[in-house]
């Protein structure tokens, strides 16, 4: 079994990790929570003596030998070889995520607090070697240490879900990377490359690649596509860039789906339909090959293989078995599966088992899972073959290798640990046997310093060494436990269940425990045991405040002694024996009503009560109150817990707020209300959350524990701390449990939810103290030891108790069955008389249920109403009624549902409706015509319909402005073309209707306000197109709804006049006697829709229920309809009439057929007896009944011919009426033809602008993606640059080394030039003589799989420590060549050592420098391929702005085209894919243009013939006017030679001489006028200012007069100043200074000249330019 021995806490340790680890001793642990100050921390101390328990399936190796596990607050470190164990206290709380690293031997472990850290501890020093901090805000999930390398990988919970890698050396965050609401399950390294990292989570895997540019670290995402459910692998379809562009000339081009889904932004890069999606396999464990592949094992079975660099997934498959090799395996799984089912387990699919845990080792592959089974796969390309190498029969959740790869740890989830050896291949060697379930509770086994004994909640029993908390046996009771005690009158173990029973164990060999008694108590749950301190009683308390006293002496079969219930809930328990009065006195805390107050309830227990049992219970095994004396309090806070000491001392846990309470129950203390009691003090707990009290056995000290998992230990009389432990976390759930020792010096605790059990001992303590509670332990042995043997020698000779669930007779004391037996006996003759009259009963309602057989169903009675039993009866008529009232709320709300469901359809069929649906029917064919049903049409929509045809207004306004500011034709060539085209406007209106699509027009609709087809290129104008159609669409509908009403007004007054002539017929038929049925037109429930929402009464099939009152007022109404017919009937002047008229007054010609002539009287009498008087009447009577039947047979004749005359009518109109409807049947469907002609045209307009749309929300997608690009692109530019420079910059660092190490190189020969040359060549052979390194261990060891992990950069790093311990042996004496003395070796040897610093130092740059320019290159690639997917999206945008246009410019025209043949002059049909459709109009106006042009240019050579006749004339015009210029050329050299002055010119040529030349002197004179006035102001203005000039020159002169003394002044001070300068001949400092000015006077001549060329030129240039701009833009 496992040991366990002290934290190593004063093992002797040397070096600098000694000085770390008391560091982290001495550090004071701040954040713990349960490690604050006390008054009396120096006086008492706890620390953790050893742990025991398993929360969780985390193993590692942390050396080939030492596996560790983390277990509540303490990690646990586990010799294998020789089952010691070593404890591990994390002091912040619960220990998180956890990860070993076996090959540099450190572990490291999360807390789990608020921003929780991250600790780095070293094994065996087990000394703190760093803290990482991250942003972390909650939890870590994950740990993972790389095989080489300083390096770890983290992953934390929600909310940040961030991967991180660290160093965890140098505490530095290397890089991280958020995944958002992804929940990692696994986490690894590559071991063969620590830069590949392996994250799974439940549907997904996901490879990292850690890139490194010197310093920097980034991280890479590269997703693995995993296969279906079925193992298959699907081909990748990219959803968002689809593979090509196929183009439909009518559905438009072909976009992604995400784009007709109207998806924009990082949905639409990610969106795949449903009907694609396909659930993929679920990852359940994984490991890494030698290879960098990944093996990966799925729920659903199957193996999969991973190529890490490309991501890549095989599914690997088993290698068909040989013949006999399957049947030898079928045989084997048959027999397995037989040996299952015996076993009562599922049978295991061994071919294809699902796996939970692999490994990997050089010979295969080791798997596990749920069967138990470990499988060895030996994998060979993508076929294995799979071998079984043990059966542990437990689930296995994890393997683990040790780093030697020897040793294979088979961890399940029961918490057993099994070791296997692969070398050895023989069965799996248990090693840890935890428990499978959290602890319930611990106790110390009598007499307490030795052993103690633990539960699980499972009901697992297991009692330990205390020593070293060695296990030293194990008991499984299959029961859940809820407490647990030890007996400290014998060796016996109390454990309670939740069903209600007691088990009772022999723990006399502690090797092996034994069940030896069962009590049943009740049907409540056990809820806690409680012992005295002599172990006479076992008080245990249940539910519903019932408390059972039993016997705790095994030699009394633990018999029960009685039970008490009290009158709340019991909340906890406190016993306490008085060892003077020999009583045992019971505190229990009730839950109070008043949630403000705590009840306490005592009473006392006596040893009377074991002894005469009789006197102190009842019949029902109850306690009289009077023999166990029961006292009630009330306290004045409501607790939690509480503990009871002597002198009535009460602590009690207090719940509302954190503090301890203590009471004195006294009279002193009570309120006015004498049962309320005052604290007398209260001390603050320190704690948070509910907790509970336990007390020492001395009831010197009193623990405190609460949710928060901190301990408090405080002394009784003082309540001050003596020492605390932070032994659980909150995280945990707490504390559940708190016991001490008998001698005090043991305290066992116990954890809610973590699964630790924590023995503490004392670290530091006063030796009063130790000295008290060892008096107290031995004074309690002293009583105890004389019963203890007694009752060990009973409870060993006590036979093992067998388990049967259904027992529970043992809990029945004798003295229950005597009470029995008296009541039989004493009731014996009622008993017989009630059973008499049960039966006579019995018989009587079987009879009445026998004839309630034979009577009708609705008068039978139901079976339950014959029940007796009154109370079962009327709960079977509260179920009925409620049944009743369940059912008719269920129908009431079905009809509600329904006259919900009838109001809504109401509403949108019918109220809704403007115009409801109905049918107009033919009268004699099976012919309807039904309207069309109209919604009103909303204001919105009006409004919308409004806007769209003022806009068109607008629009065709604005077109006719234009074409009246075209020039068009002139107007004589258009009065030419007027009857042209008044020939062709029959011809335009066939063609509009061709053209504009529809018939719309002819039935109501007027087309005019419609856009033409081929304008309809905005998206505007396709909108409001389909406004207009919907309202021609409308008005069409109500056109023919019109015609519809014409229609249906006229069948109504055929009916009407069918009605009207129907009555005369039935006249007609009553005075010719004829029985013919009349046929009566009548409307239909589809001609009167109304009808429909009316019920009738003739619909209604079932007897209408009426009320009471209902049924008296119908007899009522039924009777007074008698007594008025009766009243009617005797009415005697209607009897008088009838009996003398036939009642009627006058006789009607209609009444001629009714009339009969009376036969004489004599009728009767022979012929021969007539006398001639009566032969002469009867001969008038004959005379007068053949008249009367001649004019009742023309009658009959003129009413058969009206007869026929009438039906003829009725069916001529009725004829004529279905010839109407059958008229209008043809309208609507011209009507519906024109309808889907116009519904067609807006289907197309409708995809037209959701083609656009979807064409926008593509564009709008893919600026989105080019936006992403984009901003990689600039990132992957900026990175590119900074790592060149980098490169630039470490480029120099690596030169400037390699050049160092030639230099130390040269400089070697020159060091040691004085040497003799022999031993110079000597030294030289030696100083390039380099050591062989030794591998280690791990690497020689073939048995490990990645032995050949070398070559990293941090190898070189760790290497250069090696080399240099491995020089130590090169530098020795020996090694020294002859004739060398020491001096010169020991300068040799550090200078090799430069030399090889120098050397190592050179290769780690290389390395560097190689990854830098690595990583250069795949950022390179990696913009290149940016660019490329840019140049695609650019290019998809030019390609969707193409479609665009042409979506804009190939619009859908829909034609009327005529039906029939079309004959073709050839027989092949002409392509027309490449044709443009033009309007007729446009070739008609082309035409009438050309025609136009023809006319004129007849026009101008008829015109250029008559200017060439008329050319000749204008030669002799032009000779005549040659010899007239001539001439008057002559007379104007005549007058040239005529001398004439300007006066006389100016008085030829003016008209009027004499008004001109006055006209100059008047303006002469008024010059000379003004130019007199200004002269004068002239003369005034200069002598004003000579004026001025002469003032100046007074004061210039006043001036210069001061300035000439002043001036004298100065030239006498200039001459005293020479003569100073010439005494302090500074005249090269002058000359300096002369210099200088003259040197800056040309400087600024220079400046200036400069200044004048760049001026002149700048005027050549702007002149330049502007001589440019005139001629490249003239008009400006």
């Amino acid at each position: 079994m496992v040991g366990a021995v002290l934290v190593p806490r004063r093992r002797v340790q040397t070096g600098r990790r000694r000085g770390a680890m008391e560091a982290a001793d001495e550090e004071p642990c701040a954040e713990a929570p349960g490690d604050r100050c006390c008054s009396s921390a120096e006086e008492a101390a706890l620390e953790v003596s050893w742990v025991q328990g398993f929360s969780n399936k985390n193993f590692g190796f942390i050396n080939n030998q030492t596996v560790c596990y983390p277990c509540g607050n303490y990690i646990l470190f586990l010799d294998i070889e020789t089952k010691t164990t070593t404890v591990l206290h994390c002091q912040t709380g619960q220990v998180g995520a956890f990860a070993v690293n076996g090959n540099r031997q450190v572990l490291a472990f999360s807390d789990r607090k608020l921003n929780p850290i991250i600790y780095i501890y070293t094994f065996p020093e087990l000394s703190k070697l760093t803290e990482l901090k991250g942003n972390a805000q909650l939890d870590y999930t994950l740990l993972a240490f790389s095989f080489t390398g300083p390096y770890l990988a983290s992953y934390s919970s929600m909310p940040e879900f961030v991967l991180s890698v660290w160093n965890w050396q140098e505490s530095i965050l290397l890089c991280s990377e958020s995944r958002p609401g992804v929940t990692a399950t696994s986490l690894s390294f590559n071991p063969m490359n620590w830069q590949q990292l392996c994250v799974v989570d439940e549907r997904s895997v996901t490879i990292w690649c850690i890139e490194r540019n010197n310093d920097e670290h980034h991280l890479k995402q590269n997703p693995v596509k995993l296969p279906g459910g079925q193992g298959s692998m699907s081909p990748h379809k990219d959803w968002f860039f689809p593979v090509s562009h196929s183009e439909d000339p009518y559905h438009g081009p072909d976009l992604p789906v995400s784009a007709i889904a109207g998806l924009v932004g990082d949905e639409a890069e990610t969106y795949m339909p449903r009907n694609y999606i396909k659930p993929s396999v679920h990852p359940t464990a994984h490991c890494w090959t030698a290879t960098s592949e990944i093996y990966m094992g799925c729920k659903e079975g199957c193996i999969l293989a991973i190529d890490a660099e490309t991501c890549s997934v095989s599914v690997l498959q088993q290698k068909p078995l040989p013949d006999y090799m399957r049947k030898i395996s079928d045989v084997v799984s048959y027999v397995r599966r037989e040996v299952q089912k015996k076993k009562g387990g599922k049978p295991k699919d061994l071919q294809k088992p699902v796996l939970f845990a692999m490994t990997f080792c050089n010979e295969g592959l080791y798997t596990a899972g749920s069967e138990g089974i470990l499988f060895f796969y030996h994998i060979r390309g993508l076929q294995y073959e799979m071998k079984i190498c043990a059966d542990i029969l437990q689930p296995i959740s994890s393997l683990i290798f040790s780093p030697d790869s020897t040793v294979l740890l088979l961890v399940t989830d029961q918490g057993t640990v099994y070791a296997y050896k692969p070398a050895h291949s023989g069965e799996a060697v248990k090693l840890l046997d935890a428990c499978s379930s959290f602890f319930l509770a611990a106790d110390f086994l009598t007499p307490g310093n030795k052993y103690c004994v633990s539960v699980t909640i499972s009901g697992e029993v297991q009692v330990w060494f205390l020593e070293d908390g060695t296990c030293l046996s194990k008991l499984n009771l299959d029961i859940e436990a809820t407490a647990m005690a030890c007996c400290p009158s014998s060796n016996s173990v109390a454990v309670g269940t939740k069903r209600g029973q007691i088990y009772f164990l022999d723990v006399t060999k502690v090797e092996a425990p034994r069940v030896v008694h069962r009590i049943f108590l009740s049907n409540f749950p056990v809820l806690s045991l409680h012992y005295d301190q002599r172990g006479q009683f076992l008080i245990t308390s249940a539910t519903e405040g019932h408390i059972f006293i039993l016997d705790a002496r095994p030699s009394k079969l633990f018999q029960v002694l009685g039970y008490v219930v009290l009158a709340d809930e019991v909340l906890d328990l406190s016993v306490v024996s008085d060892l003077k009065n020999d009583l045992v006195e019971v505190m229990a805390l009730l839950n109070a009503a008043d949630a403000q107050r705590a009840r306490l309830e005592f009473f006392y227990l006596s040893p009377a009560l074991r002894t005469d049992n009789d006197k102190y219970v009842n019949e029902q095994g109850m306690l009289n109150p009077s023999a166990i004396k029961k006292e009630q309090y009330d306290l004045d806070y409501p607790l939690s817990s509480a503990v009871r000491l002597k002198d009535n001392i009460v602590y009690g846990y207090c719940t509302c707020a954190p503090f301890i309470c203590k009471y004195r129950l006294s009279e002193e203390n009570m309120l006015e209300n004498p049962s309320i009691f005052l604290s007398e003090r209260r001390t603050p707990s320190n704690q948070f959350g509910s907790g509970f009290l336990c007390l020492s056995p001395n009831s010197q000290w009193l623990a405190a524990a609460a949710e928060d998992g901190v301990l408090f230990i405080y002394h009784t009389f003082t309540m001050d701390v003596l020492a605390q432990k932070h032994c659980h976390s909150y995280q945990g759930g707490g504390i559940r449990s708190v016991v001490f020792s008998l001698d005090g010096k043991f305290i066992l605790v116990n954890g809610e939810n973590d699964g630790a059990l924590v023995c503490l001992k004392w670290k530091k303590i006063k030796k009063i103290e130790v000295k008290e509670a060892a008096f107290h332990w031995q004074s309690l042995l002293a009583v105890l030891n004389e019963p203890t043997s007694n009752e060990n020698v009973v409870l060993k000779s006590m036979a093992e108790w067998q388990f049967d669930p259904e027992s529970t007779s043992e809990s029945l004391p004798e003295k229950k069955f005597k009470i029995i037996k008296e009541e039989t006996q004493r009731f014996a003759n009622q008993k017989k008389e009630l059973q008499i009259g049960i039966k006579k009963l019995r018989k009587t309602i079987q009879k009445m249920m026998h004839e309630n057989e034979q009577v009708p169903d609705i008068e039978k009675l139901e079976q339950q109403e014959f029940n007796l039993d009154l109370e079962e009866q009327e709960r079977a008529q509260a179920e009925a009624e409620q049944e009743v009232a369940r059912v008719r709320m269920e129908i009431e709300m079905e009809n509600l549902a329904n006259r919900y469901l009838q109001d809504v359809i109401k509403h949108e069929c019918w109220d809704a409706m403007c115009v409801k649906e109905c049918a107009v029917k033919c009268f004699h064919m099976a012919c309807e015509v039904k309207n069309y049903p109209l919604k009103g049409r909303s204001e919105e929509e009006l409004e919308t319909l409004e806007k769209v045809l003022q806009l068109k207004k607008i629009e065709t306004a604005d077109l006719k402005g234009q074409k009246k500011n075209l020039a068009i034709e002139s107007e004589t060539v258009l009065s030419k073309e007027k009857g042209e085209k008044a020939e062709e406007v029959m011809a335009d209106d066939s063609a509009s209707y061709c053209l504009i699509g529809s018939l719309s027009s002819q039935y109501g609709g007027d087309t005019s306000i419609l856009y033409h087809q081929w304008d309809l290129h905005t998206k505007e104008q396709k909108v409001n197109q389909i406004v207009l159609l919907k309202d021609i669409i409308y008005k069409v509908k109500t056109a023919f709804n019109k015609e519809f009403d014409i229609v249906a007004q006229q069948k109504e007054q055929e009916i009407a006049r069918v009605k009207e002539r129907n009555l005369r017929i039935r006249e007609i038929l009553a005075q010719l006697d004829v029985q013919v049925e009349v046929w009566e037109p009548a409307l239909t429930d589809d001609e009167i829709p109304e009808r429909a929402l009316t019920v009738q009464d003739s619909e209604i099939k079932v007897e209408k229920y009426l009320i009471r009152q209902e049924r008296e007022k119908a007899e009522m109404l039924a009777k007074l309809e008698i007594e008025r017919r009766l009243a009617a009937m005797d009415n005697k002047r209607l009897r008088a009439l009838n009996d003398m008229m036939s009642g009627v007054l006058e006789v009607k010609k209609e009444d001629i057929l009714k009339i009969d002539i009376p036969p004489p009287p004599f009728i009767s009498k022979p012929e021969d007896v007539w006398n001639d008087e009566e032969k002469k009447i009867f001969r008038e009577y004959e005379k007068r009944v053949k008249e009367l039947n001649e004019e009742k047979d023309k009658y009959r004749r003129a009413l058969e011919n009206e007869l026929k005359k009438l039906e003829a009518s009725i069916q001529e109109t009725t004829q004529n009426f279905d010839e109407t409807v059958c008229k209008l049947s043809e309208r609507k469907m011209k009507v519906e033809m024109v309808i889907y002609q116009e519904e067609l045209k807006i289907v197309n307009l409708i995809y037209a602008l959701l083609l656009d749309e979807e064409l926008d929300t593509r564009e709008v997608g893919l600026r989105n993606f080019l936006m992403k690009k984009e901003k990689e692109k600039v990132k992957a530019a900026r990175t590119i640059q900074a790592t060149k420079n980098k490169i630039e910059a470490y480029t120099d660092t690596y030169e400037n080394a390699i050049f160092e190490e030639k230099n130390l190189e040269s400089g070697f020969t020159k060091e040691f030039s004085d040497l003799p040359a022999n031993l110079l060549d000597e030294l030289l052979q030696l100083y390039k003589h380099r050591p062989k390194m030794k591998m280690t261990e791990m690497l020689l060891d073939t048995a490990n799989p990645y032995e050949n992990c070398s070559g990293l950069v941090e190898d070189h790093k760790e290497m250069l420590p090696l080399l240099m311990k491995a020089m130590d042996e090169l530098d020795s004496p020996e090694h020294m060549p002859n004739g060398l003395d020491m001096s010169t070796w020991e300068h040799f040897c550090l200078a090799r050592r430069n030399k090889m610093e120098s050397e190592e130092l050179v290769k780690w740059k290389a390395l560097t420098l190689a990854e830098m320019q690595a990583f250069l290159q795949r950022r390179m690639d990696d913009n290149e391929k940016i660019k490329s997917e840019t140049e695609d999206i650019f290019q998809e945008l030019t390609w969707l702005q193409e479609e665009k246009q042409k979506l804009q410019l190939n619009l859908t025209v829909q034609f009327l085209l005529k039906q029939g043949q079309v004959e073709l002059e050839s027989t092949e049909i002409p392509d027309y894919t490449d044709a443009i459709l033009i309007n007729k109009s446009v070739i008609e106006e082309l035409n009438c243009s050309i025609m136009a042009q023809g006319k004129k240019k007849i026009a101008s050579m008829v015109e250029c013939k008559e200017f060439s006749k008329g050319i000749f004339q204008l030669e002799w015009e032009h000779k005549k006017m040659r010899m007239q210029i001539e001439d008057l050329k002559q007379k104007a050299r005549d007058i040239v030679t005529l001398p004439i002055s300007k006066d006389r010119q100016l008085f030829l040529t003016a008209l009027n001489y004499n008004s001109h030349i006055t006209h100059h002197i008047s303006v002469m004179e008024q010059s000379l006028g003004i130019m007199d006035k200004l002269h004068k102001k002239n003369v005034k203005n200069r002598q004003k200012r000579i004026k001025e000039l002469e003032k100046c020159i007074r004061l210039k002169e006043q001036e210069n007069y001061e300035l000439s003394l002043e001036l004298k002044e100065m030239l006498v001070s200039v001459s005293e100043r020479r003569s100073i300068f010439e005494a302090a001949d500074t005249q090269h400092i002058s000359d300096k200074i002369a210099k200088q000015r003259y040197q800056e006077i040309l400087r600024q001549k220079h400046l200036r000249g400069l200044v004048k060329d760049q001026k002149e030129q700048f005027e050549i240039l702007q002149a330049e330019v502007e001589r440019l701009r005139s001629r490249t833009f003239p008009i400006l």
